[in-house]
């Protein structure tokens, strides 16, 4: 699939929009009907809007892929019956070192002083949460847990003055938790009467003279229709073989392509008073990655089809500034098994360069940004024993076990002394030798660790043997995960689009990983859902703001 199939066209552009003849119109108009736009519809309908969402697929985006872990905190029922005294203020304190300047101090304040109703509110939806904490620390929790430490909040460095506190909120379900969430959004919209148009491709936007955006041109397959069916059909299987065969799931997206431009039914839909872009990232859109971060573009892409940069693009046509294109999240998890986070990690000089009991995301930062993609894992006979015992079956999930089971087997090498393991990975020698005496040191207790690793995430490696397992950002037996962070640059008090001069583009807004958010610099388990919840709710109270001041002065008049 090419970059230049997926390209909007330029918008239509007229005198006002009298000039049309409108097929069905709205108070919002959503645009991409996962997480942030489900949100965006919902918060809207509960003012009493009229809301249509439009969806390429069948709805749900990455959302409902995803692990369904909600970053909240600030003292959230959950971490209250957990026995956690979390406050917004040590939310805020973290956050503001993961999140950067993504966005103002005053938004993120709001994020945190927000985030325990925005749980209460997802409930409200029919979501469930609950307080149940894992023992260790994990990338994803087993079914018995779903409150965790989903980010760095436990590691020294980053935990604050405040006691640390678990504020990743996985939906209660069993499995992979996204598909339960956005069920729960979607039920909730339908019930209360958001209008949902699946298999409905928006591919340009309507302008008047003014720059206001009017409505869309959407293209839709004739519902129930055997094209329908099979645009359905393709569309899952692209996105459940797209981790496997991702060859096979680009030829399919092809024919999902030809379906779309030779059966789909052209509408212009106007959005009486706003048009909400929530289509996702762009990690899909190879060509989009390659110009804004060429060196992401070995990981493995991580959401669904739709995350295509269409929304971003949508945007752009009509004036809109994109930003932070450049921020992309690379997950080297490395723990399940925990042993290998009591390894060390080294780069091709055989040097430590991040603290190997940190999140993923902050290791896969480190591994790509500043290390050239190496990572090369070390461990010992004791922690590869260890390692092999804690991913048994039925202790983690497949996607933790699998890869780890396999790169222990078939990507490991092995040295009866460091200088053998170095020769045979291609290291310096006395380099990977300081590296280890040096580790072996702090984990004796002889001296601090130098990177601030916790005690109990230290392992002495003075004896051998000693396996070597390369696990870099293009390690094709360990893949590593990536999504986009970057989007459409907002007003963060609405959530409306700006142009090139700093402008809301009259009419469009955005939200979710289509626009810069909370969660558009380093990534966080979580966060991403929660910016969703967040923006998306914001833009839906904003129109409806604008909804009842034009009402209230027409009372008046």
């Amino acid at each position: 699939m090419t970059a230049m199939q997926l390209d909007p066209l330029a918008p239509i552009r007229v005198a006002d929009g009298e000039c049309l003849r409108w097929d069905d119109e709205a108070d919002l108009l959503v645009v991409g009907f996962g997480g942030a736009g489900a949100c965006a519809a919902l918060e809207a309908r509960g003012h009493g809007l009229d809301v249509l969402a439009l969806d390429r697929f069948a709805g749900g985006g990455a959302t409902a892929r995803s692990g369904g872990v909600v970053y909240a905190g600030g003292g959230t029922a959950q971490q209250q019956a957990a026995g956690y005294q979390d406050t917004p203020e040590a939310m805020f304190d973290y956050l503001r070192h993961e999140v950067g300047d993504a966005v103002s101090e005053s938004t993120l304040r709001d994020f945190c002083q927000r985030s325990a109703e925005q749980i209460q509110w997802l409930e409200h939806q029919g979501a469930r949460y609950e307080g149940s904490v894992p023992p260790v620390k994990t990338s994803y929790p087993s079914d018995q847990y779903y409150l965790y430490y989903s980010g760095n909040e436990a590691v020294a460095a980053y935990a604050g003055a405040a006691p640390p506190a678990p504020r990743g909120h996985r939906t209660v379900s069993s499995g992979q938790s996204g598909r339960v969430l956005f069920a729960a959004l979607r039920a909730s919209a339908l019930r209360q009467g958001v209008r949902l148009h699946t298999q409905c491709e928006v591919r340009r936007l309507v302008q008047d003279a003014c720059g206001r955006v009017l409505g869309v041109e959407a293209w839709r397959l004739p519902e129930g229709s055997r094209e329908a069916r099979r645009h359905a059909r393709l569309a899952r299987w692209a996105d459940d073989l797209q981790p496997y065969l991702p060859a096979l799931a680009n030829a399919l997206r092809r024919r999902l392509r030809e379906l779309e431009l030779n059966h789909g039914e052209r509408r212009l839909i106007r959005a009486r008073h706003g048009v909400q872009l929530s289509t996702g990232g762009f990690v899909f859109n190879r060509a989009m990655l390659a110009e804004h971060a060429p060196h992401y573009l070995a990981g493995m892409p991580l959401g669904t089809g739709g995350c295509d940069g269409s929304g971003i693009r949508l945007g752009c046509s009509v004036g809109a500034v994109p930003a932070r294109m450049d921020k992309v999240s690379a997950w080297r998890f490395i723990n399940p098994p925990l042993a290998w986070a009591r390894g060390v990690v080294v780069n091709a000089a055989g040097r430590r360069y991040c603290n190997e009991e940190v999140y993923g995301a902050t290791l896969g930062h480190a591994m790509v940004e500043e290390n050239g993609g190496r990572a090369i894992l070390i461990l010992n006979r004791q922690l590869m024993r260890q390692a092999f015992a804690q991913i048994g079956p039925g202790k983690v999930w497949n996607f933790q076990r699998l890869p780890a089971l396999l790169s222990m087997l078939f990507n490991c090498k092995r040295g009866k002394t460091p200088a053998e393991l170095a020769e045979r990975c291609g290291l310096p020698a006395a380099a990977l030798e300081q590296t280890l005496a040096q580790y072996s040191a702090a984990a004796r207790g002889e001296c601090a660790d130098a990177l601030g690793k916790s005690p109990a995430f230290l392992a002495s490696l003075e004896q051998g043997p000693w396996y070597a397992m390369d696990l870099s950002f293009d390690s094709p037996l360990f893949p590593c995960a990536t999504i986009t962070l970057g989007g459409l640059r907002l007003d963060e008090a609405s959530g409306r689009v700006l142009d090139s001069a700093g402008r809301p583009i009259a009419g469009l807004y955005s939200a979710g990983r289509n626009a810069v958010g909370v969660a558009s610099n380093l990534y966080v388990s979580g966060l991403s859902i929660a910016d969703c919840v967040y923006s998306g709710r914001r833009v839906g109270a904003h129109v409806a703001g604008l909804v009842n001041a034009v009402q209230a002065t027409r009372g008046e008049a």
